[in-house]
């Protein structure tokens, strides 16, 4: 007799209720578990915590499942999502459907990449500090700024801590925010500043940018920062030269955020003078995931470095003449007095900005520039087309890049709709009016694409 003969489980009338896990003794467990930290009873261990705070309730979890049960049930869940990957995306608003070279995740889903996080021992961490580095040198680059750290959360906290820096160095508590600012960067600006002291006003807008005039109201030297998104969230390019010339020489500091692809293309915050730069790093070969993880670009000019939030890898030799790379500058709450931080709410993003690093570097100079034309022209191309569709016209003039706001006959709502049904995310709805569609275009849409969107559009009329 083998094993296999050897055991025959009873027939069940019913196989479809047996379930393949394992349940313990969960008495037994609470038990040996409470008895290890020293109390007799859960009550006890919630003894500190005021009975007001406490709530009793059945949390709707569902009944235990088994592994297999787990993964039907994920599976179930997942094919109810719509990939952007299996659709012709014109999703923009701040992620975007960029193309992402198959050697990225090969490289950096590596072990030693993925799994590495803080270099706190530079010995053992040249690597990760060596790529850190590169990363910072390419965002100082595109950007035009001197110095930049390994990066933030996302954009939005990137233009938070700006805020932050800024109203720490000039003492003043007043933040300027142009309504082209997104929404949601607003909204972590907001969060962020709640308890800090400073106050939030925001910039009036004329045809979708900034009024100028409205900035020229105030007296600069009583401002902590003007903070200038350019593209806006309405897609239009700013004039941070104006804003920048505005700022000079006095105390308020200028945040320019915005787009780095853009940057290959129209004028560098550094050579409009801007003190601070903080944007999005998720068009730097990250996917869109769902809507993060991102990666939060800053930097800075030299003056305002000791100020920066984050870290700084720098250049240096060792005690043999040998080169190598070490945390130049570390002002997070684990390294110094956390009364003494610049900022105790930034992380490394190590991975991202290794994503960002590896992208540019097989992109070069001369590709940086062509992938951002790629955008603006295949943009311009497709609101050309749209403009010229009875019902719909351009909210703006044609001062974009590579997203526009388009003015529809119907609810924006209904079109997105309509258009998920044909495999096409036509867009995104913008707060004010139901009517206005906002249209990205990335290098990945071809003409095709593009024509298919347009004569989509032409049944939307009415």
């Amino acid at each position: 007799m083998n094993w296999m003969t050897s055991f025959q489980p009873p027939i069940t009338k019913n196989p479809w209720t047996d379930q393949l896990r394992y349940i313990p003794n969960t008495q037994a467990v609470e038990a040996d578990m409470l008895a290890s930290i020293g109390v007799e009873s859960y009550a006890e261990l919630l003894a500190n915590i005021p009975e007001k705070l406490q709530q009793e309730f059945d949390l709707p979890v569902g009944k235990s499942l088994s592994e297999i049960e787990v993964s039907r049930l994920l599976q179930t869940l997942s094919e109810q999502n719509s990939p952007a990957t299996g659709q012709i995306s014109f999703l923009g608003g701040g992620s975007y459907d960029h193309f992402i070279p198959s050697l990225i995740p090969a490289l950096v889903m590596r072990s030693e990449f993925y799994t590495a996080y803080t270099p706190y021992q530079a010995e053992v961490s040249q690597g990760t500090l060596q790529a850190m580095y590169e990363y910072q040198s390419m965002i100082c680059e595109i950007s035009g700024m001197d110095v930049a750290n390994a990066s933030l959360y996302d954009g939005a906290s990137a233009v938070a801590e700006a805020c932050l820096m800024a109203g720490n160095s000039t003492r003043n508590n007043l933040i300027l925010i142009s309504s082209g600012l997104y929404h949601n960067y607003r909204q972590v600006v907001e969060t962020y500043l709640q308890y800090s002291g400073l106050t939030l006003e925001i910039l009036s807008e004329s045809d979708g940018r900034l009024a100028l005039d409205t900035l020229q109201k105030y007296d600069l030297d009583e401002v902590a920062a003007v903070v200038v998104q350019s593209p806006n969230r309405l897609g239009l390019i700013e004039d941070w030269a104006a804003v920048g010339e505005l700022c000079q020489d006095k105390r308020a500091w200028f945040v320019a955020v915005g787009d780095p692809l853009a940057l290959g293309l129209f004028t560098t915050p550094g050579e409009c003078a801007a003190d601070v730069y903080a944007g999005e790093g998720q068009v730097l070969g990250n996917t869109q995931s769902f809507g993060g993880p991102g990666l939060g670009l800053f930097a800075t000019c030299q003056k305002h470095v000791r100020k920066m939030p984050g870290r700084i890898v720098g250049a240096t030799t060792d005690v043999d003449g040998n080169p190598g790379f070490v945390l130049a500058l570390q002002t997070r709450e684990q390294h110094i007095r956390r009364e003494r931080a610049t900022s105790n709410i930034c992380t490394n993003q190590g991975l991202m900005a290794l994503s960002a690093a590896i992208y540019l570097s097989l992109i070069g100079k001369n590709g940086f520039s062509k992938l951002a034309n790629l955008c603006f022209q295949k943009a311009h191309y497709c609101a050309d087309q749209i403009d010229q569709i009875t019902g719909f016209r351009l909210a703006h003039d044609q001062g974009f890049f590579k997203e526009f706001i388009v003015k529809c006959p119907r609810p924006a709502t209904n079109i997105i709709t309509d258009g998920q049904a044909q495999g096409i995310l036509a867009g995104t709805t913008v707060n004010e009016d139901p009517t206005l569609l906002r249209i990205a275009v990335t290098e990945k849409r071809t003409r095709q694409d593009i024509d298919r969107l347009v004569e989509f559009l032409r049944t939307q009329t009415s």
